[in-house]
Parts: structure tokens; sequence; C-alpha cells
């Protein structure tokens, strides 16, 4: 238990900079018993207004995708991810979709006892709405992936996904390696409602070139806090919290601070 809450004040503790909100298949309790095909779905639908003096460039960000496990082979996994981030802002119009990222991620997995490691193949791709852009923005990180879910008395649980891996292939971004992770505690209250907290975020190495430009170490989180209502075919999560993005804008390489809130629907 000391370890567990040990390991939640790590990862909130961590400066808040931050690339995008990485998806991904949820940690499970445990294998499971027997076989199965197409075993676990989880697909959201998220909107974040966004505050800060940002210009006209930042104002909503949005996120639609899932996670599907494919194939549960009793010893591990094999999932696959798709989800699509629309940053909308107001440049031309009350709401401007004037961004687009991509993730991709196919990945297999193996337990020892309840814990759970995966091979993990991420591609992430990035896109211009509305706006000439002829040269490709992209990056693929093969890497290691650790999961497990822990169970507390009081109906208390922590879900953990960390991730290491190296960058095998980049265009127009100077990332080598990347570490990133995803931590939430939930505490059910009744039935219908409980509270969360989750903090999400990655960290880059980065060389000198293409950009020319010694950045050094980067580093990514988010933090968010809020309740989820339990409904019958989804649930529903209302949420505040903070987000610095790292090179949030394709043009410019620097990190952009803005408070979060919003909602997020969600499969059961």
């Amino acid at each position: 238990m000391r370890r567990a809450i040990a390991l939640v004040v790590l990862f909130v503790s961590l400066p808040l900079a931050a690339v995008a909100q990485q998806p991904g298949p949820q940690p499970l309790t445990g294998p499971l018993e027997h076989f199965e095909f197409l075993s676990l779905y989880d697909f959201q639908l998220e909107i974040n207004v966004l505050s800060g003096d940002n210009g006209n460039q930042y104002r909503w960000d949005t996120h639609w995708g899932g996670a599907v496990d494919v194939l549960n082979y009793v010893k591990g996994r094999v999932s696959f991810v798709g989800d699509y981030e629309a940053v909308v802002g107001s440049e031309f119009r009350p709401f401007d979709p004037n961004q687009g990222i991509y993730i991709l991620e196919p990945s297999t997995s193996w337990f020892v006892g309840d814990q759970e490691f995966a091979f993990v193949f991420h591609h992430v791709s990035r896109h211009l709405s509305d706006r000439p852009k002829v040269y490709s923005v992209a990056w693929n990180v093969v890497e290691g992936r650790y999961l497990h879910k822990f169970d507390f008395p009081h109906a208390t649980t922590l879900s953990v996904r960390a991730s290491a891996g190296h960058v095998a292939q980049h265009a127009t971004v100077d990332y080598t390696w990347e570490l990133d992770w995803d931590v939430t505690a939930r505490h059910r209250m009744n039935p219908h409602l409980e509270w969360y907290g989750r903090s999400t975020g990655e960290m880059y190495g980065v060389a000198a070139v293409p950009l020319d430009i010694d950045r050094g170490v980067q580093h990514t989180a988010r933090l968010e806090l809020g309740t989820r209502l339990t409904g019958v075919k989804a649930d529903l999560e209302l949420f505040v919290g903070a987000e610095h993005r790292l090179d949030a804008s394709i043009f410019q390489f620097v990190p952009v601070s803005w408070a979060i809130a919003g909602f997020r629907v969600a499969s059961k």
C-alpha cells in the first residue's frame, strides 16, 4: 500500500509539461482463465475547453478513439489502439479545427503472475486542418510497457501503465527516446458515483538535428481530477485539471500552458 501511494505521489508531482494524453489498453487485475476473441473494448469521446492567453490557436481539445483486445490467449493479449485528437481554435471561425493528431498502436503482452509486460509499436502522425503542409511530422516508437491494476479495500483501485522505448523513425521532430505513464486512482462512493485522480505524461530525449538546436530532455504531464457517473451502457467523467503541452504547434517547438475543464464519455 505504501509503495502504491508513493508511486502516485511521484507521477503527480512531476513538472507539468505535456504532449497530448496517450490512449492505450487498460491494466487488468490479472490474466483471464480461458481463451477469448475480442475480449475487451474501451472507447472514449472527450472534449476539453482550454484556458490561458494562447491567442486564437488553442481553444478546445478533443479526442475520439479506443482500444480493443483482439485476442486474449490466457497468458497475454494482442491489442490495438486508434485515437484521433483535434485541436480547435478560433483563427478563421468560432470553431476552427487547425490540427489533427493520429495515434495507431498494436501491442502484444505476457503475464508474469498478475503483472503484465507488453511489446508495443507506437505511431504518432500530426497534420494541419484547412491549411497547407507538404512535409511530414511523425514518429514511430518501439517500446516495452508495464501494466497492473491494484485493488485496495474500501472500493479503491490504482491503475498503472508505464512504457519506455526507442524512437525508431522520425520526421521533422528531434525525439530519440521516450518514457510515458498513465496512473489513475479511483474511489467508488456508491454504485453510481466515484472520484478519481489521473496523471499522464511523457519524457523525450532529443537530438541536435533536424531542428539544429540543443533542447535537452523534454518532459510532459497532465493532471486531472474528477468524478465518474455510472450509466447503463457507458460512463460519464467530468473533470478539471492543468496541462503544459510540449511542442503544441507544428511550426514552433515551444511549450504552451493551459487549465482544462471537460467531459469524457467512456464505454463500460
